[in-house]
């Protein structure tokens, strides 16, 4: 397709973002470029020297932004507001129209300081762009709703954190994105009693990525639609055995897509109080406790739409995030199983048998949804999973087990452990084929889950 460039953000006017500019690099050495989603962008085409020009050098689209943006936001981090975050060390770089027709960005992760950087570099350690590529592709496999990871650079600068080896190797990151308007967009509205551009934004959000006209219902029906797409994330979290780390309100998108890895895990087993981030004391973001957190930021959206919409059709908004969870959880356990759904209160029994069980005897979780494809539980699976091989035996398989994936002997996974084994070699060797054969891997998993 040709490239479509868009300005949509312009819309709202400079109260909304600041101008910056990108950082100057010592080095540019390109480490990751996603073609599979720059073919939906009308970008595969280009060579590699065109890609770092526009991705480590931040030399402007044509038609697109004429200059980076550092969005404003504030937010409620480990639920304590705080008013003074931002993009701190990543901006929209572009805006553009992709293969489904859809407003897409690219933001950037690493690429200097801006207004909100506070104490910080600006700068992206290279082990966490490496990261953010296996979280991005593990969950797109998985049919997670996720932002992609697009393009990973390395920067040449010597980093020092306190939290891992120092000084450590520097990158930075662009991210595919379904807009960057999050929650915490609206709650600095409301923080600052900005009502006309508490309006201009709804208005933008319903108009550019829910394809509806604003009136005078536009707040609650945003509610809505947040509510809906929120709870559907939440339930493909659980279902992929993923946990985020840091679910802030502004780390959720208003599109109800992820982004934003941090210390992300895959869980080994359906352990509810597996947590992902060391400093996550109280395990307010465990596995278990997501769709609660996803919620309450769902909760702080309402209590922002209050400065310009009535409260009554607000709460009704919001109090549709349980059932519609319920209901999005089954569909996403139903879908690892490989089942065609069937009515919806025995689908729900399904998803329930499921976690119930797998909860229950701390089965491996990829072991199990790989075993099971298609609804066929093999015997070795003894009596603990007696009820839910019947409750199978009612289900018609979505897809045959024919892609070549079915007959290998583990399922393909990402825990930790080999998470640290693909940075290890990039560390210690600067040998990049493990994590080159890693997204193979896992593409290949999701060709056989499609």
């Amino acid at each position: 397709m040709a490239f479509l460039p868009q300005q949509a953000i312009l819309e709202l006017g400079d109260a909304f973002y600041d101008p910056v500019h990108a950082a100057r690099f010592p080095k540019q050495i390109l480490r990751f470029r996603n073609d599979r989603a720059a073919a939906s962008l009308g970008l595969d085409g280009l060579s590699d020297t065109e890609w770092l020009a526009y991705f480590a050098g931040f030399e402007p689209l044509a038609g697109s932004l004429e200059q980076p943006l550092a969005l404003r936001y504030h937010g409620h981090q480990f639920r304590v507001y705080n008013p003074e975050i931002g993009d701190g060390r990543g901006f929209l770089f572009a805006q553009m129209t992709d293969s489904a027709g859809r407003l897409m960005d690219l933001g950037t992760k690493g690429s200097g300081q801006t207004p909100y950087s506070r104490f910080g570099d600006g700068r992206l350690t290279l082990k966490g762009g490496v990261r953010e590529i296996l979280a991005t592709e593990m969950l797109e496999a998985l049919g997670v709703n996720t932002s992609r990871s697009f393009s990973l650079v390395e920067t040449g600068e010597e980093l020092h954190r306190g939290d891992e080896p120092s000084p450590t190797r520097s990158a930075v990151l662009v991210r595919l994105s379904h807009g960057h308007i999050r929650i915490g967009t609206f709650q600095r509205l409301a923080h600052l009693g900005e009502t006309e551009a508490m309006a201009k934004l709804a208005a933008y959000v319903l108009r550019h990525y829910y394809d509806e006209e604003p009136g005078e219902d536009a707040p609650a029906r945003l509610l809505s639609h947040v509510v809906a797409r929120t709870a559907r994330l939440a339930a493909q979290y659980m279902a992929a055995g993923f946990v985020h780390g840091v679910l802030n309100s502004d780390n959720i998108n208003v599109t109800g897509e992820s982004f934003d890895y941090g210390p992300w895990r895959f869980t080994p087993t359906w352990a509810p109080r597996f947590t992902a981030a060391y400093f996550d004391h109280a395990g307010l973001y465990a596995y278990a406790r997501q769709p609660e957190a996803i919620y309450w930021d769902a909760a702080q959206l309402a209590t922002s739409l209050s400065l310009i919409a009535e409260e009554n059709a607000l709460v009704t908004a919001l109090d549709g995030f349980p059932e519609a969870y319920h209901r999005e959880s089954a569909t996403a356990i139903l879908w690892r199983l490989g089942v065609v759904p069937r009515d919806p209160e025995q689908d729900r029994a399904l998803a329930q048998s499921v976690e119930q069980v797998l909860a229950a005897t701390d089965t491996p979780t990829d072991r199990f949804y790989f075993d099971s494809f298609g609804g066929k539980l093999p015997e070795r699976y003894g009596e603990p999973f007696a009820a839910l091989r019947e409750q199978l035996t009612a289900y018609a398989p979505r897809k045959p087990r024919q892609h070549p994936y079915w007959s290998d002997s583990e399922p393909c996974s990402m825990l930790i452990d080999e998470v640290e084994a693909i940075w290890a070699q990039i560390a210690e060797k600067d040998d990049w084929s493990a994590l080159d054969a890693k997204v193979a891997a896992i593409r290949r998993m999701g060709e056989a889950l499609v």
